[in-house]
């Protein structure tokens, strides 16, 4: 476990010069839940993070559906959920919904509830909704941990990047998860489900600063900073836990609480091992990318193949049915 990397320094720095000191300081916060809060309200925040590549996306798509051009709740809905009508899904963890409001266009037939602690992300996403004149969708700003949802009312529990922010998933999956849905009901996850606090091993190390060597230094020039990204030390934990409490606090126990109460449909690992942190803050170089850059990201993802190979992914996708 690393308590306090150069890695940590560095991101202060550049937290300052991207998101500005009061959210810094608002990091000092003696209150977790407003540190965690801190972290999601910024709706309209900048980033350079590597989801915003372009072929990063056709790269999960691939992995996930077979094609890079078809988007997961339209694979999801089409081969799994085809020829069922009037379902009712629960999203925990929401956000601003882009991927519920997706599914909600998608079926009509159903019926979305969308909770989060977030009632400012709710509100965008009641906004979108109603620019698309989506009636199905509906938003609660509430705590889920402590929330009463009605037992076996669901049809579907729904996680897109929010499961590995709830601390004891085995007794969260089994007191929330579980007691919402009716019997043989689906949970659907698009989650990370790797090490904890981001504690990667030491060869996951070595292969990120491998990707960032065969990265030039033209590419490499961070966010709204003057700094370049050289190397890669590791999240210390004790930065994470001031940074957002939740992040990432139980995500390695995800995948053995969900085998131990449910089957498996379908479980697509697709990585980010390395291109969640080599790529982070210099990702706006390849938005837009030349022959160059293409040749650059396909051997960055050459690399994380050939990582993945022995490694679990820290990435997945999954469909599975309460037993």
């Amino acid at each position: 476990m690393r308590i306090i990397t150069t890695e940590d320094f560095k991101d202060i720095y550049i937290k300052i010069n991207q998101r500005g000191l009061p959210f810094v300081l608002s990091k000092l916060n003696l209150n977790a839940s407003k540190r965690t809060q801190s972290a999601f309200n910024e709706s309209d925040l900048q980033t350079s993070n590597f989801w915003i590549i372009p072929d990063v996306r056709k790269r999960w798509n691939k992995l996930i559906t077979g094609d890079e051009k078809q988007l997961y709740e339209d694979y999801l809905t089409k081969n799994y959920f085809k020829d069922k009508t009037n379902l009712k899904l629960l999203s925990l963890g929401s956000g601003v919904c882009s991927h519920e409001i997706k599914l909600a266009e998608l079926r009509p037939d159903w019926e979305i509830h969308c909770y989060d602690f977030s009632e400012k992300l709710l509100q965008l996403a009641a906004e979108s909704a109603k620019e698309n004149k989506l009636n199905n969708i509906h938003f609660f700003a509430e705590n889920v941990v402590t929330y009463n949802f009605e037992p076996e009312s669901y049809d579907i529990v729904f996680f897109h990047a929010s499961l590995h922010h709830f601390d004891q998933i085995d007794h969260f999956l089994k007191n929330v998860v579980v007691k919402s849905l009716k019997a043989g009901g689906h949970l659907i996850i698009n989650e990370f489900v790797g090490n904890n606090r981001l504690q990667y091993s030491r060869e996951q190390i070595k292969y990120i600063n491998k990707v960032i060597d065969l990265i030039p230094k033209k590419f490499r020039k961070i966010f709204k900073t003057g700094l370049y990204k050289n190397s890669y030390s590791g999240s210390g934990v004790l930065r994470m836990i001031v940074a957002d409490p939740s992040e990432c606090v139980d995500s390695i126990s995800i995948l053995p609480a969900i085998h131990s109460c449910f089957n498996t449909i379908e479980e697509k690992p697709y990585g980010n091992n390395l291109l969640q942190s080599a790529l982070k803050d210099i990702s706006h170089h390849f938005v837009n990318p030349d022959s160059e850059r293409k040749e650059i990201l396909e051997k960055i993802f050459d690399l994380e193949d050939e990582f993945l190979m022995t490694n679990k992914s820290d990435f997945v996708f999954g469909i599975y049915q309460l037993k």
